[in-house]
């Protein structure tokens, strides 16, 4: 059996799409292992399946390159709006589509006929512990202090739909993220694992973050991870609330809004690489 698929990314942040709504593949975690292999492979940060959905316009399940299945990929989100609009799956500008961490809404950015940028809302933060989930008796877990790798970091912790501690530094890109990044994916602090965001400020409406994402190592951006960090800089008066944030990653630049309402605003690009076809198994 062979299965069509195609390569999108936002901003560097790259997944394997598949076109689900008719039949959906058996043991997709193991797929997503062989296929996000960059030598044996396709190549990726994991595997994005397109589903119907009965409570909202499409549903969609992404996997991480370990086979894990993750709860809400914000990049992975742009591009599956652009996949359904792009291939006339739907002519519609606004789409709700539904996630492990609930319905997001987007709103398609369209030049001539194609997707350019989506905007997504993201929800609320949760800032909670037990919910993040972090292993903390406090109403939530800002500028806390946790030991990791022999030094003290300061961390706060917010939940995007998945877990993300967020911590403020200068000096990023020098950091040896693959040391430290599993250090703190597998922290006991964090039942489930974390994504952890390492960020600089740069000015009141500007931060630069480098990411490392469980289940798939530094990544080159993460939308979840950028809306964290925003979120972040706020409880930690870094950055200011109902403004729009730049935040600059690897892949590029995402832009972030806290609003009054709670919610997060996040809108960047969404950018197909190619088709294939590919042997199941």
């Amino acid at each position: 059996m062979k299965l069509s698929f195609t390569k999108m990314h936002g901003l560097g942040n790259d997944y394997i799409y598949f076109n689900c709504l008719h039949r959906e593949p058996e043991n997709p975690g193991e797929l997503s292992v062989a296929l996000s292999d960059r030598h044996f492979g396709v190549g990726g940060d994991g595997i994005v399946l397109i589903l119907p959905s009965n409570v909202a316009d499409y549903r969609m399940r992404m996997f991480n390159a370990d086979g894990s299945e993750g709860k809400m990929c914000g990049n992975a989100i742009r591009c599956v709006g652009k996949y359904l609009f792009d291939n006339g799956i739907t002519d519609k500008t606004e789409l709700a589509i539904e996630t492990l961490s609930g319905n997001k809404r987007l709103k398609l950015g369209v030049a001539d006929g194609s997707v350019e940028s989506v905007e997504v809302s993201m929800g609320k933060p949760e800032l909670s512990p037990p919910l993040i989930p972090v292993l903390s008796d406090r109403e939530s877990f800002i500028n806390q202090p946790v030991a990791v790798g022999g030094r003290e970091y300061l961390v706060t912790a917010v939940s995007m739909g998945n877990p993300h501690a967020v911590i403020f530094m200068s000096g990023i890109d020098s950091l040896d993220l693959q040391t430290i990044g599993p250090k703190f994916e597998h922290h006991p602090l964090f039942p489930e694992r974390v994504n952890t965001e390492f960020v600089e400020v740069l000015g009141d409406d500007h931060i630069k973050m480098r990411v490392f994402e469980r289940g798939s190592g530094e990544t080159l951006a993460c939308g979840t991870g950028a809306c964290a960090s925003v979120v972040a800089s706020v409880l930690n008066h870094r950055c200011e609330k109902n403004r729009e944030i730049t935040v600059t990653l690897l892949g590029g630049e995402l832009k972030i809004t806290w609003m009054p309402d709670d919610t997060v605003l996040m809108k960047g690009p969404a950018t197909k690489v190619f088709d294939g076809v590919i042997d199941c198994f």
